[in-house]
């Protein structure tokens, strides 16, 4: 029988209001990225709720309520990625991105302009095959020629 991996929501909020930082030295890099693209997504609905709901609000109200949207929005970024399960999988996450090898310049341009290529011969022949078949169907009056 399979464990629940399910936790009481009273973890959750308990982990929520917390100051730690999980495994501090661990992830590092993926946990910033990641709280800093979470980060970049909190500003951007602050703003828009600012720009939709700020006007129509009395004097200073809109930037209030902003701000403190931004402000629980980065707390609870920040939160996330130090929530053990989560920050276990960043963690996770990075380990693997340094065992990866990443191709040189030279080799990544090369790559680049073979696949760049054979997208447009693709393309090319998709168009050839287009006319041919327009040509067929036209000739056989399955299709009308166009005015």
């Amino acid at each position: 029988m399979p464990k629940d991996r399910t936790a009481p929501a009273g973890i959750w909020l308990s982990e929520l209001f917390a100051i730690h930082v999980y495994k501090r030295s661990q992830g590092r890099v993926t946990r910033q990225a990641t709280f800093a693209a979470v980060a970049i997504v909190v500003a951007m609905g602050a703003w828009r709720f600012y720009n939709h709901f700020g006007p129509a609000l009395r004097q200073g109200m809109g930037y209030a309520i902003a701000g403190l949207l931004l402000a629980g929005g980065l707390w609870l970024a920040y939160r996330v990625v130090n929530v053990p399960r989560f920050a276990d999988f960043l963690i996770a996450v990075e380990a693997e991105m340094n065992k990866v090898s990443w191709p040189s310049r030279s080799e990544l341009y090369r790559s680049s302009a073979v696949v760049i290529f054979v997208i447009f011969a693709l393309a090319g022949l998709l168009f050839g095959f287009d006319l041919v078949w327009g040509f067929v169907f036209e000739w056989t009056g399955i299709l009308r020629p166009s005015p």
